[in-house]
Formats: C-alpha cells, sequence, structure tokens
C-alpha cells in the first residue's frame, strides 16, 4: 500500500485552479474568485474528488470512500473516487449530481443539477458511461449504463440515454433519440450554449406528421367515394421534418429534410 506522498502535489493546486477558473467561463453569475471558491458546491465536490481519487489509486479506499461521503454531505453531490474525471469539470447548482464507479469523463465537460451517470448491472466489471470532451448535459439527464456520448454532444434536459451517442449530435426525450438542430444561438467561444429552447421534440414532431398523414389519408378517401364535402379542413400542410422519424415516413419528408 503507498503512501500519501504526492497527493497533495503541485499537479493537484493546477487541477483545482483550473476547475476554478472554468466557471467564469460557464457561468455568468460567477463573480469573483473567492465567490466560487467558498460558495459553489460543484466546485467543492470535484476538489473533494481530485484529492478522494488519489487516495484511491494509492490504495487508500477506506479514506477515499470516507473524503466522497463528507463532500457529498457538504455539496449533496455524490462522486465516486473510483471515476476517471479529466480537466475543467463543472457542475452548475451542484445538486443531486450522481457520478459511478467506473464513469469516465473528458476534458472541458459540464453537467447540470440532477444528473446520474449510472450503471445498469451488478456486475463488478465496466457498467458506467463514458464521456468525451465537451459534452454538455442538461439538469436532470440520466445516462446510464456502459455507453460512450461523443465528443462536444448534448444531452437536452430529463433526457434518459442509454445507447450510444455520436459526437457532436444532440440527444433528448426518453429514451434519447439524436435529433437534427438546424437552428442554433450564438456559441459560447468556449463551446458551450445553452440554447435548449432551439432543440426540437421528436415525439411532437412524429404526432404532427402522423395527423398530417390522416389529413392526406380522408382526402383521398373522400375523393374515391367522390364525396368531397366530406373531405376535413388540412391541418398540416407542411411537414417540416428536422428528425429521421419524419425525413423517413412522413408525406414529403425526404423532400422537406434535404
Amino acid at each position: 500500500m503507498k503512501s500519501f506522498r504526492g497527493i497533495f502535489s503541485i499537479k493537484l493546486l493546477e487541477e483545482w485552479r483550473d476547475d476554478i477558473r472554468c466557471v467564469f467561463q460557464r457561468d455568468p453569475a460567477a463573480r469573483t474568485t473567492l465567490e466560487v471558491l467558498t460558495t459553489y458546491p460543484g466546485v467543492h465536490a470535484i476538489m473533494a474528488y481530485r484529492v478522494s481519487n488519489r487516495l484511491w489509486r494509492r490504495g487508500w479506499r477506506y479514506l477515499a470512500r470516507l473524503l466522497s461521503f463528507v463532500a457529498r454531505m457538504a455539496s449533496n453531490v455524490d462522486i465516486h473516487p473510483g471515476a476517471t474525471i479529466g480537466q475543467r469539470f463543472f457542475i452548475d447548482h451542484g445538486a443531486c449530481v450522481v457520478i459511478g464507479e467506473t464513469a469516465e469523463v473528458g476534458d472541458d465537460v459540464t453537467l447540470y443539477h440532477g444528473v446520474t451517470l449510472g450503471g445498469t448491472s451488478w456486475n463488478k466489471g465496466k457498467r458506467h458511461p463514458t464521456l468525451g470532451d465537451g459534452v454538455l448535459v442538461g439538469a436532470g439527464a440520466k445516462i446510464l449504463g456502459p455507453i460512450t456520448v461523443g465528443a462536444n454532444a448534448r444531452v437536452g434536459a430529463n433526457s434518459v440515454v442509454v445507447q450510444d451517442v455520436p459526437m457532436g449530435c444532440t440527444v433528448v426525450g426518453i429514451p434519447g433519440k439524436v435529433v437534427r438542430v438546424r437552428e442554433a444561438g450564438r456559441l459560447n467561444p468556449y463551446g458551450i450554449d445553452l440554447d435548449h429552447h432551439l432543440i426540437p421534440d421528436p415525439v411532437g414532431k412524429a404526432i404532427a406528421c402522423l395527423l398530417e398523414r390522416i389529413d392526406l389519408l380522408e382526402i383521398r378517401l373522400a375523393d374515391v367515394s367522390n364525396k368531397p364535402e366530406f373531405a376535413p379542413a388540412i391541418r398540416y400542410q407542411e411537414c417540416d421534418a428536422d428528425n429521421e422519424i419524419c425525413a423517413r415516413d412522413c408525406p414529403g419528408g425526404a423532400i422537406a429534410a434535404q
């Protein structure tokens, strides 16, 4: 079993410094370093994790778990000391976040409150997700199982992701589905944006397309029966397909998706 030597090193101080500095890039409410250092529970959680992870890797497993438990009591963020987390990690509003033992998180990742990086198995092996660099996960989202979320992907608020996500994609819904975002707001210079209101609703769009399909079928039925007076008013003349369901299945969807 290794000693405590090297746990509190220059590298640890540099990691803490980067974790604090990245807050100013991603939270407009942050004003001073003292404020961030003393009032941000997400920062407290990641600082404690940096120490507990070093203890874990040196074989001091109980002390590592004890420190993570104390950090959870203080910050309401539960990060297992065995997890692997990259540089400049930020948990905004730091509340009710859970990161499992075998989770792997890249650099410049942002999580919001209520996020879970959880497992779907009781096996001892890899059972938690892997997040690539620059991933943003919205409030309340759950990413479950040994899946991979590619670099610079976005997970919409309250989504449940149980399958791999390609890099640069956006996922919304339960279960999470990859959608195409046609519009985008002005990007943050650090690659973080919060334009969740521009994320399409694939379920709502599919329902709209089904209604359009019903309208078209009723019109054709009225034509065949030579009773045009029974033709319904057209509610959805165009289905502006912006996801794979509409592009594949809706009348005119393949054209609209081009």
